[in-house]
């Protein structure tokens, strides 16, 4: 039985209604991380189940962190966050936002780490099969900033029409692919590889928790905008994701336990 210790940088706090139902953010994550977990668990033996505990540390009313990061096997937090404590940059995208669920395009690499060999939607109750070197990924979000300048070592390998930097990976110094594989239009990378994974979406949300969010954030967002949003807060039309409204548990959560290392 392996027992992952995880830790959580809380950098903001739920608007109450979505706090009062969900909790906070550090429990807003358990549920994802246990979400994505249990399809992991249910296909290994008893002896080999996974187990976690996440600790959250407010470093921003608080002031808290953890005392030696060392201790623990992985620390989540945000894109932004990332992008400019390692030499990147995250700014305001000249007033454009981007809310509720929304499609990804993943370049090859993107594809080779979070999906299968060709790209493939469900619209309508059927399957088309999409340009091979790309693969839709639908995430939920909330944001107006962005990240035009990625860290030195970081590969971007997912994107929208707004967003250019919407996913991006550093590999570890000791098992960075070669140029040649990174390059390749289908490339091998185990997730075991990676060192740092980032997304600019909200894989932690679900419909609820958009739903409200949207609710508080009307005066932000403008009617039009939230309006619009609304109609994704269950996922787009006519593609369900086993049950959910995007990729955020069955994907994302799945590839951050592939990168710790228990998938």
């Amino acid at each position: 039985m392996a027992a992952f210790r995880l830790a959580i940088l809380l950098c903001d706090t739920p608007v109450p209604s979505i706090k009062a139902v969900h909790g906070d953010y550090m429990q807003i994550f358990e549920a994802l991380l246990a979400s994505s977990l249990a399809p992991i668990n249910a296909s290994k033996p008893d002896q080999a189940q996974v187990t976690f505990t996440l600790d959250g540390y407010d470093v921003v009313t608080e002031m808290t962190y953890p005392p030696d990061a060392e201790e623990y096997d992985g620390l989540l937090l945000t894109e932004s966050v990332i992008a400019r404590a390692l030499g990147g940059s995250c700014v305001p995208n000249n007033g454009l936002c981007e809310v509720s669920v929304t499609t990804i395009q993943l370049n090859a690499l993107g594809k080779a780490i979070f999906g299968k060999d060709e790209l493939v939607s469900s619209l309508y109750g059927k399957r088309y099969p999409g340009p091979a070197h790309f693969r839709q990924q639908d995430l939920q979000q909330m944001h107006r900033d962005h990240v035009p300048t990625s860290p030195p070592n970081f590969h971007i390998i997912g994107s929208t029409s707004i967003t250019p930097n919407h996913v991006m990976v550093m590999f570890h110094p000791w098992s960075t692919p070669p140029l040649e594989v990174l390059n390749s239009s289908s490339p091998n990378v185990p997730l075991s590889s990676i060192h740092i994974l980032t997304v600019q979406g909200h894989p932690e949300f679900t419909e609820p928790i958009m739903s409200k969010l949207i609710d508080a954030r009307v005066g932000i967002l403008g009617e039009e905008l939230a309006a619009d949003g609304r109609l994704r807060a269950g996922g787009i039309f006519g593609r369900r994701h086993d049950g959910q409204a995007c990729d955020g548990v069955r994907t994302v959560g799945k590839v951050i336990w592939g990168v710790l290392g228990a998938a």
